[in-house]
Formats: C-alpha cells, sequence, structure tokens
C-alpha cells in the first residue's frame, strides 16, 4: 500500500472519533450550563484547556458562543467538529479507491450537510447538532466496518480509530478530575460514553464514583474504556507488524508505546490512579502522540499531522 493512502486511511479513523467524541463532551458540558449558568465561564474555559485549544485572543468573557465557535464550528480547525468531519472528507477522496463506495457517500454527504445543520443550531440548539454528528460518525463507523475487507486499509484506519479513542477518553475523563466545581459527575460522563446502560448491567445497578472510574478506564469489554481502545490500537499495530517480534522484546516502536500504556492501566489499581488522575490521564495521552509519530516514521515518512494540545 502507499504510504499516502495509509496516511489517509489512518487520519479518517482519527477525524471521525474525534468528531464524535468531541460531540460527546460539548454536549455534556452545555447541557450542565443550561442547568446551572452561573459555571459558564468557569466550565468553557476548562473546556478549551482540556481540548487544547488557545483562549480568545481579545481578553475578554468566554462563554458558549466562543466554545461552539472555535470547537464546534471552526472550519479550519482540525480539533474542531467541523473541521475533523472535513478533513475526514478531504482524506477519503484522497483514498478513494481504498474506502468502500458506501463510506464515500456517508462521509460526502456528512460534509454537504454541515452548513445546513450548523444553521438549524442556530434555530433550535445546539444539542441537535451534536445529536446529528454522533448519528453521522456512528453511520461512518459502521459502513466502514460492515464493508470494508479486514486488510491493510482497514487496519490503518481502525488503529487511528483507536488511537483516537484513547486520546479522547481520556479527555472526556480529563474534563472530570479538572473541572473542580464545574466538572460533570462520572455518571455523565457514562451517559456521554454511551455506556450508561452497560455500567449499570456490569455493576448491577449499584453506582459510585469509583465504579464509574474503573469502568471507562479498566474494563476489558467496553469498547470505549481506555483499556479496550489501547489493546485494540496495539493490537493493529502487531497484525501490521507481520511478524516483527524479535528474540528480545519488539523492535516497534509505537508497539512499545502501546504496550506500556496498556499494561500500566492494567496492572495498576483504580485507586492508585484516581489518586493523580490528571498527571496520568496527561501520561496516556503523550503515549498516544508519540506513538503517533512513531507510527508517522514507520509507515509515512514524512511530515505528520498531530494533534495540538495537552500530552501531544
Amino acid at each position: 500500500m502507499l504510504s499516502r493512502i495509509a496516511e489517509s486511511l489512518f487520519w479518517i479513523g482519527r477525524y471521525i472519533e474525534r468528531a464524535d467524541d468531541t460531540a460527546r463532551i460539548l454536549d455534556i458540558y452545555l447541557q450542565q450550563i443550561l442547568e446551572d449558568a452561573s459555571v459558564e465561564e468557569e466550565a468553557c474555559r476548562t473546556l478549551f484547556d482540556v481540548m487544547g485549544r488557545a483562549m480568545p485572543s481579545d481578553g475578554g468573557r468566554v462563554g458558549v458562543r466562543e466554545v461552539l465557535q472555535q470547537l464546534a464550528y471552526d472550519r479550519q480547525a482540525p480539533s474542531s467538529i467541523t473541521g475533523a468531519l472535513s478533513a475526514a472528507r478531504v482524506n477519503a477522496r484522497s483514498a478513494r479507491d481504498s474506502v468502500s463506495s458506501e463510506m464515500w457517500e456517508a462521509l460526502n454527504l456528512t460534509f454537504l450537510d454541515l452548513s445546513e445543520q450548523r444553521r438549524r443550531a442556530e434555530r433550535v440548539g445546539a444539542h441537535r447538532f451534536f445529536q446529528w454528528v454522533r448519528e453521522r460518525t456512528s453511520l461512518a463507523n459502521g459502513v466502514a466496518d460492515s464493508t470494508m475487507s479486514r486488510d491493510e486499509s482497514w487496519l490503518f484506519l481502525d488503529l487511528g480509530r483507536s488511537i483516537e479513542r484513547v486520546d479522547m477518553t481520556a479527555r472526556l475523563i480529563t474534563t472530570r478530575a479538572a473541572g473542580a466545581t464545574s466538572g460533570p459527575a462520572w455518571t455523565t460522563l457514562l451517559r456521554a460514553c454511551g455506556a450508561n446502560e452497560a455500567y449499570l448491567r456490569t455493576y448491577r445497578g449499584r453506582v459510585s464514583d469509583r465504579t464509574a472510574a474503573e469502568f471507562l478506564l479498566l474494563d476489558r469489554l467496553f469498547p470505549r474504556s481506555m483499556f479496550f481502545a489501547l489493546s485494540r490500537a496495539e493490537d493493529r499495530v502487531g497484525v501490521l507488524d507481520r511478524g516483527g517480534e524479535g528474540r528480545v522484546g519488539t523492535e516497534d516502536a509505537a508497539r512499545r508505546l502501546l504496550g506500556r500504556a496498556r499494561t500500566g492501566l492494567e496492572f495498576r489499581g483504580v485507586d492508585e490512579m484516581l489518586s493523580d488522575l490528571p498527571g496520568y490521564l496527561e501520561s496516556i495521552q503523550s503515549a498516544c502522540a508519540d506513538a503517533t509519530s512513531a507510527i508517522g516514521t514507520r509507515y509515512f515518512p514524512h511530515a505528520v499531522i498531530q494533534w495540538v494540545g495537552k500530552g501531544a
């Protein structure tokens, strides 16, 4: 496979996941602000910090309008929802022969409908926009999984998606760790991840902050937990490596980085992680950024686009 095609597929997976998870993060914060307007500025500043975006340069008050403009509607920023969806479509066009027609159609129609959805959000509220983003990204992921062969094309796409999911889940949990009084509750984070029902079934209806954190960080079966996504990313790198196991360790730098991050989760108790959660999450994000660089160096060795922000 050409390196430029592999890179496009990797970033399609990342951008789709980024749009989905950014919509989830913004939605829970804006819902919280609607319930308690007194936390608006603190919550919005926390969002800018967690998402790695610079504060507005005018130094004025920061509110929902500024958050939506920069984190939801900015077409030029790949860290915004609109920018990520636009970038996913551009990369899909570059890798047109490697993605299915159904997937290209899903991404193209999503891009063409972005402007109308933004105008509708201005009339009925941003929640509907976030819901639409989640539906469209779920469609794109579902179409990719059901119409693409499990060859290198799909492996690179799923690798990008898995690494981005680790990073974005860490950012989502950071909104709790760094949000002080404006931070969402653990049960709110579970709902944002679509994990609330799975969590309640797993713990038989017993709800606590500790078990909610344990579920999002360490659960082996839920696809949006950090452990599950890290394990999946490590597995995809291993398959692409194709027998890169030597007699001593592994030669693949990305696999080493992801493996260390995974074992750090697997063999560390939830209480130990909760004692310094912001620092631990930042180390996971740094591992994801370093793994992305290592993947770029090995498989598409030219300028690698990176997430700009904390831990990257």
